[in-house]
């Protein structure tokens, strides 16, 4: 989280110390070249294409493999079956979720689904994206200890794989089958074996234009269209969404829209409106039970159909977008125009109520060419919206019915639709009900019919299953900007650069001189409105790739998983909001120039970095122009969003070479630091330690003057001077009641199993958290230091520690034997003469993936290892503001848990702690 310290606060905190960290630049290095040779070669490797489209995985993808036990998968159609024959397990097979080698089986299977409406054409198809993860055997040693195996296993036919929604305008239909050819999607892909030589294919559809069009796809793509029945997909999509998607539903009223978590054991029964060329509204009672109620012929065709004749304008979006710019009091009669500027109170119709559509314009003698396009636009806009909410509400209240969602593209997030369906149903319910939308409110015939493929898997997903990313490219194919897909990272890159160029219709900021009327996000101009900052047409809600990661869990220590919230920060304040953009907006220079770095300063790395550079100001730019475009975001997911963009443009380890310093500068003094800690007795020595923890996560380890002060072996002086700043009482000291636990009068006996949840690389793990886990072990305690999956700023990810902890096994007895016991030293060299004594009755020091790869934590989304892990642990140690700030600061657990951190940051200091930046945190909390 070294970023967002406030940089003029961190230099006053050690007065004649250099801490200010000198430019990458200085130390560029071609180590991490090989990171990035899928880029540049291996050109017929379609698994390599689609990491180049989507970008690299998040989180958790890991130990992930196809399914096992049948001889295929059985689908309704003769698309590619899975071919097992002369399969075989690689690597260890007693692994919990071995990755399994099928020689005979095409490299992909994908599924393709359609809902081809009067309107629109809805299309969700799947890609599969295998987990490239090192089979270590540090991970094989943890799950036998664990005594994880296969016998739980559960079969996945589609595990690690992407679910993506792309749209297209039916009267385009060209433009979608050009799309599935592009992307061989009708015959399993780009990465099947698959080819247009095979006439008999099948693709799932739904809605009257698979009946219309079926000459048309055996024409163009030689396949058939397997029908499903409408309802039946609606119905089907909208269950998984509101059960599997945290934030899926929402309301919106007067503008301010506010997310709504649904209970899935609490869903049924609801009515379901959608809204497409017509409206159909579906009593749904429970998975398959449903009955279609009521309906109009009213409808988003009625909408585009008359704007199309009053308006002039040729398309949905066009028609959507200029009723933005319009004011529907020049045309419809209110309340107001009735009673002479007054409200009629007695019956709740306020001044702006509509009391006739278009009303107005039979009391002027003006023809249609007086009236501005703009007003009629949102004139029927709100006509239509008005009487859709009306009738709904009529129908939930004819059956009794609490719950009410709409969906259907005729909504497309646009804010005056919601605002005027909400109205309706809060005004004809006097506030009893309200109206419900769906992020993916237009894909519930699509992905229905997805579901309708046997063994789709979708069933047994859960919320905490899905992870949803916006890569750059996936919201605009089929909108404004589609065509072949991003096969390589030179036309992702190609992309962003056509994308940004500035008198196009869809203009994204670009980089300018700050000037009067800019956002204030470094510099970048506001987006226009008529273009969109990373949005495909008048939709204010962006529609991400769903990642499916089965292998993700809750952490079972939760104290109540219900109402676990891991974000601190609350970004619907919009002066949060705009605080912690700006802050990553002005941090992206320097972020930028250490990726450049990490790559060697190649010309090839400058592209990539300024592409980097410039998807994710349109990131932020986007949610500076529409807060809720992505759901429900916290700080987490910002800094998460920010690491996916890294590795979406291919930069893996930006820190790199920062760390690989860190770590030997801060092991060159460990041994010194061990032995002052062992002349200390037991309580001097447990404070000694909190304070190490807190001391060593303010260090900016990577500046060249502190790694010129470690080689001269005065590192111990600087530590100590740390420690001697924070002066206790601390902001928050629980140290008494922690140090009652652990050395008290009552002598309770040693955690069993104590999680350290480690921060970042260098003196914070090597000085803090590593003397702290030796502590512990030493207590009987066994250890799992819990680290990132994957790189995020300077974090340790799980992959770099045991090299860490067999560097520091070399000065440590305790830390040799525990983390010989855990399986960390299978492949160090240990050079101790007593190297090979054995001590199986030694606690254990482990190390697992959090199955994350950002700053931050959620543990509504962890790895099974660490779940696993977790099952026997009775205490949590939190570490550093990423995981015990910024999120997890509110959290309770099942079990003892201890927070440490030192704020960086003052305007977290004022706001979490009402105290100063450097403040130190210290918050224990026993179980229950």
């Amino acid at each position: 989280m070294a970023e967002l310290v406030e940089e003029e606060d961190h230099k006053q905190f050690f007065i004649g110390i250099n801490q200010k960290e000198k430019s990458e630049d200085n130390y560029k290095s071609n180590e991490d070249k090989h990171h990035n040779h899928n880029s540049n070669n291996n050109n017929n490797s379609t698994l390599v294409k689609e990491k180049e489209e989507e970008g690299q995985s998040g989180q958790g993808e890991r130990d992930m493999a196809p399914p096992s036990g049948n001889s295929s998968i059985h689908r309704s159609c003769s698309r590619p079956q899975l071919d097992v024959s002369k399969a075989e397990i690689q690597g260890n097979s007693e692994e919990k979720d071995p990755t399994i080698l099928l020689p005979n089986q095409s490299d992909d299977l994908s599924h393709l689904a359609l809902d081809i409406g009067g309107s629109l054409i809805k299309l969700v198809y799947f890609s599969r994206h295998e987990d490239q993860s090192a089979n270590d055997k540090r991970k094989r040693s943890v799950k036998e200890r664990l005594g994880l195996s296969n016998s739980n296993r559960r079969s996945y036919p589609i595990l690690g794989g992407r679910l993506h929604f792309v749209k297209f305008e039916t009267g385009k239909i060209n433009e979608c089958l050009d799309f599935l050819s592009s992307k061989q999607l009708h015959c399993g892909g780009l990465e099947s074996h698959y080819t247009d030589a095979d006439q008999n294919a099948i693709i799932k559809a739904t809605g009257g234009g698979a009946y219309k069009y079926a000459d048309l796809f055996k024409e163009r793509l030689g396949v058939s269209l397997d029908k499903e029945d409408e309802m039946d997909c609606l119905v089907a999509g909208a269950n998984f969404l509101l059960k599997a998607i945290r934030h899926e539903a929402f309301t919106h009223m007067e503008g301010q829209k506010e997310f709504v978590q649904i209970d899935p054991n609490d869903l049924f029964p609801y009515l379901l409106v959608n809204i497409g060329s017509g409206v159909s509204m579906i009593k749904v009672d429970g998975e398959g039970k449903f009955e279609r109620v009521s309906g109009t012929n009213v409808g988003g065709g009625t909408y585009w159909g008359l704007g199309r004749l009053l308006t002039k304008c040729k398309s949905f979006d066009e028609l959507l977008e200029l009723s933005q710019k319009g004011d529907n009091s020049n045309i419809d009669m209110l309340v107001g125009d009735i009673y002479g500027g007054l409200d009629y109170s007695k019956i709740g119709l306020s001044v702006s109520t509509i009391a006739s559509s278009f009303g107005k314009t039979i009391l002027e003698k003006k023809e249609l060419a007086d009236y501005r396009p703009e007003d009629i636009s949102l004139s029927l806009l709100r006509m239509i919206s008005y009487n859709i909410g009306q009738i709904a509400y009529l129908n939930a209240l004819r059956f009794g019915l609490k719950r009410i969602f709409f969906g259907g593209f005729f909504i497309r997030g646009h804010a005056y639709t919601m605002d005027t369906i909400s109205f309706a149903v809060h005004f004809w319910s006097k506030g009893e009900a309200q109206a419900t939308f769906l992020r993916h409110e237009g894909f519930l015939g699509a992905l229905g019919a997805f579901m309708s493929y046997e063994k789709h898997g979708l069933d047994d997903l859960m919320v905490h299953h899905l992870v949803e990313r916006f890569p750059i490219g996936a919201p605009y194919t089929g909108g404004k900007i589609h065509g072949p897909p991003l096969g390589d990272l030179n036309e992702k890159i190609s992309w962003m650069d056509k994308f940004l160029q500035k008198g196009t219709e869809i203009t994204a900021p670009v980089p300018m001189t700050p000037a009067a009327g800019t956002t204030g996000l470094g510099g970048f101009e506001v987006p226009l409105s008529k273009g969109s900052s990373l949005r495909s047409d008048a939709s204010a809600l962006n529609v991400g790739v769903l990642h499916l990661v089965p292998t993700l869990e809750v952490f079972p220590l939760l104290a109540d998983k219900k109402t676990y919230e891991p974000n601190t920060i609350d970004l619907s304040d919009p002066s949060e909001l705009e605080y912690w953009l700006k802050i990553l907006s002005d941090n992206l220079p320097d972020l930028m120039d250490k990726a450049i770095a990490s790559e060697g300063g190649t010309d090839d790395a400058k592209k990539k970095g300024d592409a980097f550079a410039r998807a994710f100001s349109a990131h932020l730019a986007r949610l500076m122009e529409e807060p809720n475009s992505y759901g429900k975001l916290g700080l987490a997911n910002l800094l998460e969003m920010r690491e996916e963009c890294l590795r979406e443009f291919q930069f893996g380890d930006v820190y790199r070479s920062i760390k690989q310093r860190e770590n030997e500068a801060s092991l060159a003094v460990l041994p010194d630091l061990l032995m002052e800690l062992d002349r200390m007795d037991e309580s001097t020595r447990l404070l000694t330690l909190i304070e190490g923890v807190l001391a060593a996560n303010i260090f900016d380890w990577g500046s060249r003057a502190c790694v010129d002060l470690y080689q001269k072996g005065t590192i111990i002086e600087i530590y100590r001077m740390s420690r001697n700043k924070m002066q206790r009482p601390w902001r928050v000291d629980d140290f008494d009641a922690f140090k009652e636990r652990m050395l008290g009068a009552k002598k309770m006996p040693p955690h069993r199993r104590a999680l350290l949840f480690v921060d970042n690389s260098g003196a914070d793990i090597v000085l803090g958290m590593l003397p702290l886990a030796r502590e512990l072990l030493r207590r009987g305690t066994e250890v799992v230091l819990v680290a990132n999956s994957l790189p995020a700023l300077n974090d340790v990810t799980a992959r770099e520690l045991p090299d860490i902890v067999a560097e520091a096994a070399k000065h440590c007895d305790i830390l040799r034997t525990a983390a010989e016991a855990g399986g960390l030293l299978v492949d160090a060299m240990i050079n101790n003469s007593d190297s090979s004594k054995e001590n199986s009755s030694s606690v254990p020091l482990m190390v697992v993936e959090n199955g994350c790869g950002s700053p931050c934590i959620d543990l509504r989304q962890v790895s099974s290892e660490l779940a696993a892990t977790a099952k026997d642990a009775d205490l949590i140690i939190l570490e550093g503001m990423g995981r015990a700030l910024h999120t997890n600061l509110n959290a309770r657990f099942k079990c003892d848990a201890l927070k440490l951190a030192m704020v960086k940051n003052q305007r977290l200091a004022d706001k979490l702690v009402k105290g100063n930046i450097y403040d130190c945190i210290c918050k224990y909390e026993p179980a229950g």
